[in-house]
């Protein structure tokens, strides 16, 4: 019997689903109604720390503390109490890594967020014993710091006893999803769900389990590791200062697979692109998980009454992240929406290319010496041809991703779909579609990670019926169709990737 089963059904005219979207750099709480749409939004930043070049930390108290502030002013704005909330889904920032004390809760080291290099070493050390392959045919991932046990294992030699701890089981390794719910649970709870578990090098995504043999070979004691439950049925009950009892955790997906799931691409062949401080294409494959032979990653896409549903990922490291430099490093902008109002004023990028690869490249390159360049400068570079070139290398990296995509599936796509904040950026979707040579279609809902979230929730305790139900609310604001031949976009790809090349490591 799954999780779902255990719940009673709200009447769904008179609740809402809270969904908790903790992203990168900021906590967010989403409020939506019966009918997919968003009643109220309370958001919060919180800080990104750099303490060496290719570390990134947060800390984990902080990213609690947000987000607990975001949940109930959320509410507020709504003009609900907790006595409305039919459930809560969680969705995050999947690979960043917390490993805290038991007994008192408290982190042992920051959080070392998904974008962080530091065990690049690791990595190495594990390929050039001819690993890779292992570790790919049973987690679907590549060997990259990007990833979640490499990180647990820096942590463990790091910390003055924490292996010795772990072995113990005084220790707890969790995925931001898992330390909220410990939050949320007063630490009753240690679980993950199916798609954050995917994302961490030690987790079987056939057998969905964790690999005893990969956490050998990382030293990782299982003691450490949460449970893995279903993303839709997730069942942990609040208990929390300022929440009344009878509130459930009830969804939990990762970030990319809870905006899959909230673009309604339930079905093989369905592809997704979310434009956030990373971008990330998925493409659903139902029941089957696809090997990559083009750099990408196999993941678990969401599971639901115990069934996993799989798909392709490639994930980009700098999306939106290149706006925010623009305007915080370099200053050339004062609020990121003003790209492309700037981008637009000049016909194209002059022949600068901007390859943002400031902790490494992604998919599909996977590498993590190379730096970020921006090539093509004359004296009659503008700041708006390097605003240009930074919207154009987002959409440039992402068809990179779905150009390896289409030959690991061995199909074509149709159409992408895009959510995320950068998608209101009509330029943007302009260039992607003409670079794809596919229509971009963008819904009239594109917070669709939340969404996701909440959809999975919801499904969970009969606030909505069924995939049929929520797949009819979905709905395209606007799409943008190829404006150009697809021997133009070929040459601009072709550009980008000798620019590529110069910036690898």
């Amino acid at each position: 019997m799954s999780r779902a089963q255990n719940y009673q059904p709200h009447p769904s005219e008179s609740k809402v689903i809270l969904a908790l979207d903790q992203g990168t750099t900021s906590s967010r709480a989403m409020v939506f109604n019966a009918s997919g749409e968003i009643v109220a939004v309370s958001q919060e930043e919180f800080t990104q720390l750099y303490p060496q070049p290719g570390w990134v930390e947060h800390d984990p108290e902080e990213i609690w503390a947000t987000q607990n502030a975001v949940m109930g002013r959320a509410l507020l704005r709504a003009g609900l109490d907790w006595s409305k909330v039919a459930a809560i889904g969680v969705t995050n920032q999947r690979e960043t890594t917390v490993v805290w004390d038991r007994e008192t809760g408290q982190p042992i080291y920051p959080a070392i967020v998904w974008q962080d290099r530091r065990t690049a070493d690791i990595c190495q050390r594990l390929q050039d014993e001819g690993l890779e392959e292992l570790f790919r045919s049973r987690s679907g991932l590549l060997l990259d710091p990007y990833l979640s046990g490499t990180k647990i294992r820096w942590i463990l030699d790091q910390v003055t006893g924490a292996q010795q701890r772990a072995e113990a089981g005084e220790l707890a390794f969790g995925t931001i999803d898992s330390w909220l719910i410990w939050k949320l649970t007063a630490g009753r709870v240690h679980a993950t769900d199916a798609t954050n578990a995917s994302r961490t090098l030690l987790f079987d995504i056939h057998k969905g389990d964790w690999d005893d043999e990969l956490l050998g070979l990382l030293g990782i004691p299982r003691a450490v590791l949460p449970e893995v439950r279903d993303s839709s049925g997730f069942a942990a009950p609040i208990s929390c200062p300022g929440i009344p009892s009878g509130a459930v955790i009830a969804g939990v997906a990762g970030d990319q697979q809870a905006a899959l799931f909230g673009q309604i691409c339930n079905r093989p062949g369905l592809a997704k692109a979310t434009y956030g401080t990373g971008g990330f294409v998925l493409l659903n494959t139902g029941s089957t998980a696809v090997p990559s032979a083009n750099g990408l990653l196999t993941t678990i896409a969401w599971r639901r009454d115990g069934k996993d549903q799989y798909a392709l990922e490639g994930s980009v490291f700098i999306a939106g992240a290149v706006v925010q430099w623009l305007r915080d490093g370099l200053g050339i902008i004062r609020k990121s929406a003003e790209i492309e109002e700037l981008a637009s004023s000049v016909p194209d990028s002059g022949g600068v290319h901007l390859v943002p690869a400031f902790v490494g490249l992604g998919a599909p390159w996977w590498d993590a010496q190379a730096r970020g360049i921006i090539t093509g400068l004359t004296r009659g570079t503008s700041s708006a041809h390097i605003a240009r070139a930074a919207l154009e290398a987002i959409a440039l990296q992402i068809c990179d991703v779905a150009q390896a995509m289409e030959a690991d599936a061995g199909m074509q796509l149709e159409e992408l779909r895009v959510d995320g904040g950068a998608a209101a950026n009509d330029l943007l979707l302009q260039t992607q579609a003409d670079l794809l040579g596919v229509p971009v279609v963008r819904p009239q809902t594109y917070e669709t990670t939340a969404l996701g979230a909440a959809y999975l929730a919801g499904l969970a305790v009969g606030f909505w019926r069924d995939e049929e139900q929520i797949a009819a609310q979905w709905q395209m604001e606007r799409r943008f169709d190829p404006a150009i031949t697809r021997g133009q976009a070929q040459q601009r790809i072709d550009d980008w990737h000798r620019a590529v090349a110069r910036a690898r490591g």
